[in-house]
């Protein structure tokens, strides 16, 4: 698979990187077979079978949380991130509006933009 090669010389990249890389791949494959997994569920006849697919299925759903944590911890940007959009109530989309690149409140806050019914006497 061509996600599991680097893009840049490995020789030029720090330990830190080409770890992250290695939990990025594992990430991957371990959502790949989350969703053959249940793929197969889904189709399977034999309710015991079933249960067997749903299990590993399962197993592979611990395995990728593991692993996001591991990067999570490593990873301050994905950190920050994750902290934005994840275990929230808020609308995905637009999540990141009102923020800056930082993860800092980028609103305005003008405020009321309406006239007083003092100034409107003047």
């Amino acid at each position: 698979m061509t996600s599991q090669g680097y893009h840049e010389p490995v020789e030029l990249l720090s330990e830190d990187t080409r770890n992250r890389h290695r939990a990025i791949i594992t990430l991957i494959e371990e959502l790949e077979a989350i969703d053959w997994y249940t793929q197969r569920a889904d189709a399977c006849t034999d309710d015991e079978l079933r249960a067997v697919i749903v299990h590993n299925r399962d197993e592979e759903l611990e395995h990728a949380m593991m692993t996001l944590e591991w990067l999570r911890r490593k990873f301050p940007e994905l950190d920050r991130e994750a902290r934005s959009y994840l275990f929230t109530d808020k609308p995905i989309v637009g999540a990141e509006q009102g923020r800056d690149d930082g993860g800092r409140d980028r609103s305005l806050r003008i405020g009321s933009l309406r006239r007083d019914s003092a100034e409107e006497t003047d």
